[in-house]
C-alpha cells in the first residue's frame, strides 16, 4: 500500500506547486506605452497582467520597414526607385490594395501617388518653394493611381517617376496592427492610438466607454492649443481625424496646407477645417479623413450615404465665419 501512497502523495504536491504558481500571476491592470513612430507619438492603454511593449515595437517596426518614406530600407522606398518590382512583403501589399480601393471609393480623392505633389509643396522631404503652373502641369503627369499597377505582388508604373505616399494610411494601419496583436493575446479593454488616429475596445479605466477629445481647429503649427471642439464617446470602433490647421505654412499672406488635391496637385483650399471618420477598422478611417478633407463636405456625406457603416463628424467655417459642425445619424457627440 505504501508504495502506492508515495507517488500519489508527489503527484499531488506538484499539482498543488502548479496552482499555487498560477494564482501568483498577476491581477490584470491598466497599463499605457508610449513611444515614437512614423515621426509621431503612439500611445497605447490597454488592461492586461502584463507589459506588451517590446511586442507593440516590433510590430509597429514591420509597418515602419513596409510603409515609410523616410527608411530607405522600406519597402515603398525601393518601390519609389524602381519602374517594375516585385513585392513580396505581405503587409505592403495589404496596404496598396487598400488604397486603391479607396481611391476607387472616393473617385481618386485619396491617391497614394500624391506624393510628387505632397514633395513639391514642401510638405515631404523637400524644402516649400514657388510653384509655378508648368510645374502643377508636369505633376499632374505622374500623379494618378491609375497610372501604378500590380498584379500578383509585380508593381509596374506609366512612368518611372510615379512615387508612393502612404502616410495618409500608414499611421491608421499600425493601429490596425496593433490592435489585432492585442486582442491575439486576449485584450478586450485598449485603445491604440498613433498620432490621433485610434482603435477603441471594451472600456476605459473607469469601466465606460472611451471619451475622443476633437481638437478646435485653430490654426497652430506647434500644437499648444489644447482646446476641445466636441467629444465623442464610444467603443469597439476605430476613428481618425484630419485637418488643415496642424500642419501649413503662410507666404504672401495665403495659407498652404499640407492636405493635397491630387486631381489639381494643389493644396486644398474650402470651408471644411477638420474631419473626423469612424469605421470598422483605422485604415480606412484614416484614407477617408484625408479624402474627405479633400473632396468636401458636400462630397464627404454622399460617401457616407454610399457607406452607411461610415460616421463622421465635421467642423467647417460658416458663411458668418464662425465655426460649425454636423455629424451623421448615430454618433454620441458632446
Amino acid at each position: 500500500m505504501k508504495k502506492w501512497h508515495y507517488p500519489f502523495l508527489a503527484f499531488l504536491l506538484i499539482g498543488s506547486i502548479i496552482i499555487l504558481s498560477k494564482s501568483k500571476k498577476a491581477a490584470p491592470e491598466y497599463m499605457t506605452d508610449e513611444g515614437m513612430v512614423f515621426g509621431t507619438v503612439y500611445r497605447i492603454t490597454y488592461l492586461h497582467n502584463e507589459n506588451l511593449r517590446e511586442r507593440i515595437e516590433e510590430t509597429l517596426a514591420l509597418v515602419d520597414n513596409a510603409l515609410s518614406m523616410f527608411n530607405s530600407e522600406s519597402v515603398i522606398s525601393e518601390v519609389n526607385r524602381s519602374e517594375t518590382i516585385q513585392v513580396t512583403d505581405s503587409l505592403f501589399l495589404k496596404v496598396y490594395r487598400r488604397a486603391m480601393e479607396i481611391s476607387e471609393w472616393t473617385d481618386g480623392a485619396f491617391d497614394i501617388t500624391v506624393a510628387p505633389a505632397v514633395n513639391a509643396w514642401g510638405f515631404g522631404y523637400d524644402q516649400a518653394k514657388q510653384i509655378e503652373e508648368s510645374t502643377l502641369d508636369s505633376l499632374r503627369q505622374i500623379v494618378g493611381y491609375t497610372k501604378i499597377h500590380e498584379s500578383d505582388g509585380l508593381i509596374t508604373k506609366d512612368d518611372p517617376r510615379i512615387m508612393l505616399d502612404c502616410s495618409a494610411i500608414a499611421k491608421g494601419f499600425g493601429c490596425d496592427m496593433v490592435a489585432a496583436l492585442l486582442r491575439s493575446e486576449g485584450i478586450a479593454d485598449f485603445m491604440v492610438e498613433i498620432g490621433g488616429e485610434i482603435v477603441l475596445s471594451g472600456s476605459n479605466p473607469k469601466g465606460n466607454p472611451w471619451s475622443i477629445g476633437i481638437s478646435k481647429p485653430i490654426d497652430d503649427t506647434l500644437s499648444i492649443d489644447t482646446r476641445i471642439q466636441s467629444v465623442i464617446r464610444t467603443t469597439h470602433i476605430a476613428l481618425a481625424t484630419s485637418g488643415n490647421y496642424r500642419n501649413f505654412y503662410v507666404r504672401d499672406g495665403r495659407k498652404f496646407a499640407h492636405i493635397i488635391d491630387p486631381h489639381t496637385c494643389m493644396p486644398v483650399n474650402h470651408n471644411l477645417l477638420s474631419v473626423t471618420v469612424l469605421a470598422q477598422d483605422c485604415a480606412t478611417a484614416d484614407a477617408l479623413a484625408t479624402s474627405m478633407m479633400v473632396m468636401g463636405m458636400d462630397s464627404a456625406l454622399t460617401i457616407c450615404s454610399r457607406h452607411p457603416e461610415i460616421k463622421a463628424y465635421f467642423i467647417y467655417q460658416a458663411d458668418d465665419g464662425s465655426l460649425a459642425t454636423l455629424s451623421t445619424p448615430g454618433l454620441d457627440v458632446e
